[in-house]
């Protein structure tokens, strides 16, 4: 087989594309040949050494990938050779073959490509356990997504406006946010430029929106929540920016306010049951055409260096995935 190896987490520049020995699936694992993968922003932290999960050296990176079983170790029920499948396992994807614990793969319907499959679990999962569960969303609301350009952020618009709600995307540039309407958002703010708080007022005749979906962090957080709705839900996903906010604690009180944590991989370890319900639920929505991963471009696997400097890039709309022939 053939892999990415980080055997110095210190960057991209440290990665190397190696023949390694194909591995042998224990028990209770299956080996999946990788169709495709795609990068999320975890990724470059872990081998930058960043992440809170810091796997043993030497490691292949790669969160998140989708193919199909080609082998299955002893005690596997429910999977067998040739299933498609998704995963996210948190390492391994960045290669031609991985070994993943069989629990962490998702069985993919038919008609469901490999591609948009590489580019699921996480974005849709994340947002579906921050609107519907963490944020109780409703028919009627109106959610504000920041970073609404990038993968959690395109998936965060299709399962709002699935729920039923308003969407107002917010973005870093007009291009973004012109992509963000035709992928379903009602309305749009680029945050590069204008005052935010102003556009959002204007565009929520100035009750500020229901729900904050906030993804990237930093100096936009604290202008965000000023401008958020009574009883609002701003969630916490994660801190793109690099930054991570302190918002004084007295605008909860005075919009009556919940400020809400999201950590999916948590919450899918913690109540496997409902997360596997909502998977169900997610698969199906795809097979109905009401999400689909928004794909920026797709690279062969052995072009990883370029996947993160495009990801690097800040012009990324939606998921850079990797290929395997």
């Amino acid at each position: 087989m053939n892999a990415w190896l980080c055997e110095n987490p210190i960057g991209v520049e440290a990665l190397q594309w190696k023949e390694l020995p194909m591995p042998e699936p224990a028990a209770g694992q299956v080996r999946v040949a990788i169709k495709a993968a795609s990068l999320n922003f975890p990724d470059l932290l872990i081998i930058q050494n960043k992440y809170q999960m810091k796997p043993p050296l030497p490691f292949v990176p790669g969160t998140e990938f989708a193919g199909v079983v080609d082998a299955v170790g002893e005690g596997v029920k429910g999977l067998k050779v040739g299933d498609a499948v998704a995963a996210f396992a948190g390492t391994g994807g960045f290669g031609s073959h991985a070994c993943i614990p069989a629990a962490l793969a998702m069985p993919l319907p038919p008609g469901f490509s490999f591609e948009d499959a590489s580019a699921f679990i996480c974005t849709y999962a994340t947002s579906h356990h921050a609107l519907l569960d963490r944020a109780a969303l409703k028919a009627g609301e109106t959610v504000l997504i920041l970073g609404a350009a990038g993968g959690v952020g395109t998936a965060a618009i299709q399962i709002a406006k699935a729920a039923g709600a308003r969407v107002i995307a917010a973005a870093s540039s007009d291009e973004k946010c012109r992509r963000c309407i035709e992928i379903g958002a009602d309305a749009s703010i680029n945050y590069g430029q204008g005052n935010f708080r102003d556009e959002l007022k204007a565009l929520t005749d100035g009750k500020g929106p229901d729900v904050i979906y906030d993804p990237v962090g930093g100096d936009l957080a604290e202008a965000a929540f000023r401008s958020i709705a009574w009883r609002g839900r701003y969630l916490v996903i994660g801190f793109a920016q690099g930054q991570i906010p302190a918002l004084p604690l007295n605008l909860a009180l005075l919009k009556g306010a919940s400020l809400v944590g999201v950590f999916w991989g948590e919450f899918a370890r913690r109540e496997p049951k409902n997360n596997a319900q909502m998977l169900g639920q997610l698969a199906q929505w795809y097979g109905e055409g009401k999400i689909k991963p928004v794909l920026d471009v797709v690279l062969p696997m052995d072009q990883l260096p370029q996947a993160f400097e495009r990801m690097a890039s800040r012009q990324v709309v939606g998921k850079v995935v990797l290929s395997n022939p």
